[in-house]
């Protein structure tokens, strides 16, 4: 029972990257942006099993933080999303759909094109999946710091659900409380934000470079 299982040593607590055999692959839908596909799976020991899931190519989120009368800042954008029927409060944020492009290139493209933002400094902050059970969405979340607007006549056009929306500074604190509060529902805000913030507070000592190793995501493994 659970109550007896062995107790791992934090140090030792890393996802295995290690991926079964895949026995048969379709695409079972070929969508405008990602496909829906099917694997027959070996699991060995327990058998075979299908699993359907959307092929996702990635993406990049980014904390954009200023200092401003002492306090911390983040940036933040509101887009409309349709399939939950909200306007929620994000990150910057984009897929990785450039080939050959590294994720911190791609992330500082990002940036600019729906912040008008660019920034001379730039770490890994986490990495995580946005939903492992139904989707091969690896996500890097960078801090960008030491911000600089970018020139009228360089900024990006937005269209769609990113033409006219909202843009603002938040503290650090507040956005950390609003995420607390349930006020914020976005998973790349929630993880950024509540990275970012616990983060500071080890005065950023466990922030990694922009180019760090990516193994969790397929295309960098």
């Amino acid at each position: 029972m659970s109550l007896e299982a062995l107790v791992v040593p934090g140090a030792d607590l890393t996802d295995r990257l290690d991926r079964l055999p895949v026995l048969d692959t379709e695409v079972v839908f070929e969508g405008a942006v990602w496909d829906v596909r099917r694997d027959t799976v070996d699991l060995g020991d327990a058998g075979q099993v299908r699993r359907e899931y959307v092929d996702h190519p990635g993406a990049v989120c980014i904390v954009a933080l200023r200092e401003s009368g002492g306090r911390d800042q983040v940036l933040l954008i509101q887009q409309y999303r349709h399939p939950v029927g909200a306007f929620e409060w994000e990150l910057p944020a984009g897929l990785l759909d450039v080939a050959g492009e590294p994720p911190w290139v791609g992330a500082a493209r990002e940036l600019h094109e729906e912040a008008d933002l660019a920034a001379g400094t730039w770490h890994v902050l986490i990495d995580y999946y946005g939903s492992p059970g139904g989707l091969s969405e690896a996500l890097r979340v960078f801090l960008a710091r030491d911000l600089t607007g970018v020139p009228r006549a360089e900024r990006f056009t937005r269209e769609g659900e990113e033409h006219g929306m909202p843009v603002c500074w938040v503290d650090l604190d507040e956005a950390h409380e609003a995420v607390l509060a349930g006020r914020v529902h976005n998973p790349g805000a929630v993880i950024g934000i509540l990275t970012a913030h616990a983060a500071r507070a080890r005065d950023w000592a466990a922030l990694r470079p922009r180019d760090a190793p990516w193994p969790e995501h397929p295309r960098y493994r």
